[in-house]
């Protein structure tokens, strides 16, 4: 194994015991990483056993990454110790955790489309000196997913899987390899409700079965449901450790306010999320879109957006949702159909047109397309209206009114940062508000709003969702874009599904609920409701 025994020091170990069932699996003591002026983990300890689900939670910029990069050597600490079986390691390599069994599940899968799903799993290992045939190791493969309740086939090929399949192969390929602790970053990001109870499922069962599971999400009912320990991380600091989640007891808010120090964070009530909706605003007809392959992605779209109305629009990625928000924006041609704001109807792939139609639009991407990361803020929440009188003068900015606009941006929007801070500086939530400011203080008529509260914490998903409010109380339609099913349960008034580039069924909010939207996310179509909203 290709990690060295770390000598002296063991006393700081106190609670390794000679008892091999009563050692953590893995534990963490004392670890301190620092990155320049910033300390990323300040003394933390952590553990975990055999047979446990251990939630690790913490805000964007806490230290959870970091501390899971150490345990699976992709960095080294700067001090502290790490146990395996009680043993003092040090990891110089990702390679060498994988020999010790701990392995790092990523959202963005590590697999090879053209491959089966048994080439995947074997990809990359060493088996020189011998030679398996296809018919045996599939049978290898098919036993283990078997006994571990993650039903793939050996012989389908990748591109044919769903997402939620191509997560049971990641898993699987862990597991084939020896894994004994497996570290699963924010899991349930694309999959349908129902993908997500199967994988909750299995996780139990792997459990069950002995395996140690570090379980990180943003999303705090998944963990009250799936977690039997909890640890919260707090820049950088272990502010609660191995909080027994297993009694019923432990609830979202509790875990929201150990993340935040106790400031509790205000959900939206009913009354908030509640809607009076008027005209129609935004009017998608028939729309029909290609890819850059010359594939059609868009398949005749028609949906209405109301004034003071958030139409939600759910399905697992990569089934159109981007293309319909680029499509509406102008940034993609339509092949066929219409888009109009109000009587007007939209220039085909014309962005200039659509915003001076009153559309506004916080894209997926808040730093590839939405920001321009090496300018300050102030010139980010310029950058749709420099050219307007207002700002400028003879062709050159005017430097007063944008410092005084900045400034009252900062303000209306509590972004934390100077107006000469640039937005790479920012972290994700500062980012968002930078974003949301510039498009809400253009006063649309349209706010197309695509995931925009991904990769953000509690407190500042709970900010944006209360602009996105706040903009629809102002009579703004909102087409709110998310692959997250709570998100849109909570805040639209309509929920549409997409499934392959088509609307599969519209549901009022009332009648909004999980399983059937769920049933719908993986293409089965809502009956009557299946039709152009």
């Amino acid at each position: 194994m290709e990690a060295e025994v770390v000598p002296g020091d063991l006393e700081r170990k106190e609670k390794a015991l000679s008892d091999a069932d009563s050692r953590p699996v893995v534990s963490a003591v004392g670890i301190c990483k620092r990155f320049s002026n910033v300390v990323a983990n300040d003394e933390v300890d952590f553990e975990i056993y055999s047979g446990e689900v251990h939630a690790l939670l913490g805000e964007n910029g806490s230290g959870k990454s970091t501390l899971c990069k150490i345990l699976t050597g992709l960095y080294r600490p700067d001090a502290g110790t790490l146990f395996v079986d009680g043993r003092p390691v040090a990891f110089r390599s990702p390679r060498a955790a994988y020999e010790a069994g701990i392995f790092l599940v990523q959202q963005n899968f590590s697999l090879v489309g053209r491959l089966t799903v048994a080439e995947n799993i074997v990809l990359g290992l060493d088996r020189r000196g011998w030679w398996v045939g296809q018919a045996k190791l599939n049978k290898e493969i098919r036993a283990v997913a078997q006994q571990h309740e993650l039903e793939v086939e050996p012989e389908r090929y990748i591109w044919q899987l769903s997402v939620g399949e191509r997560q049971r192969v990641e898993i699987l390929k862990a597991l084939y390899r020896g894994a004994r602790v497996l570290i699963l970053d924010e899991p349930t990001t694309v999959l349908t409700p129902q993908e997500c109870e199967q994988l909750f499922s299995s996780l139990r069962q792997l459990a069950s079965a002995g395996a140690a599971i570090i379980f990180i999400s943003h999303k705090l009912r998944e963990v009250v449901s799936v977690a039997d320990q909890v640890t919260v991380l707090r820049q950088g600091v272990v502010v609660a450790s191995r909080v027994d989640a297993r009694d019923g007891r432990l609830s979202a808010e509790r875990l929201a306010q150990l993340m935040l120090g106790g400031e509790v964070v205000p959900r939206t009530s009913d009354d908030e999320i509640r809607s009076s909706s008027g005209v129609a605003v935004l009017v998608v007809d028939g729309v029909t879109s290609l890819n850059e392959y010359g594939r059609e992605v868009i398949r005749a779209i028609s949906l209405t957006v109301r004034s003071g109305e958030i139409l939600g629009v759910v399905g697992v990625a990569g089934n159109g949702q981007r293309e319909l928000a680029e499509v509406i924006t102008g940034l993609r041609a339509r092949r066929s159909g219409s888009v109009r704001i109000g009587e007007r109807e939209l220039a085909n792939g014309n962005p200039a047109d659509a915003i001076a139609a009153g559309t506004a639009y916080v894209p997926e991407d808040r730093f590839g397309i939405g920001l321009v990361p090496d300018l300050p803020i102030s010139d980010n929440l310029v950058l749709k209206v420099h050219s307007s009188a207002k700002f400028s003068r003879l062709g050159l900015l005017r430097s007063d009114v944008v410092a005084s606009w900045t400034e009252q941006c900062i303000k209306d929007f509590a972004i934390k940062g100077a107006p000469d801070s640039l937005a790479r500086q920012l972290s994700g939530g500062n980012a968002q508000r930078v974003l949301l400011a510039r498009e809400l203080s253009s006063v649309p008529r349209v706010l197309v709003a695509a995931a925009p509260t991904r990769g953000l914490d509690v407190a500042a998903t709970e900010s944006v969702r209360r602009l996105l409010i706040q903009a629809r109380s102002t009579g703004v339609a909102v087409l709110l874009i998310s692959e997250d099913l709570d998100e849109v349960l909570e805040l639209a008034d309509r929920v549409a599904v997409m499934f392959r580039g088509g609307i599969v069924g519209t549901v009022e909010r009332a009648d909004a609920e999980r399983n059937r939207i769920g049933v719908m996310m993986a293409g089965v179509t809502d009956g009557e409701d299946s039709v152009a909203l």
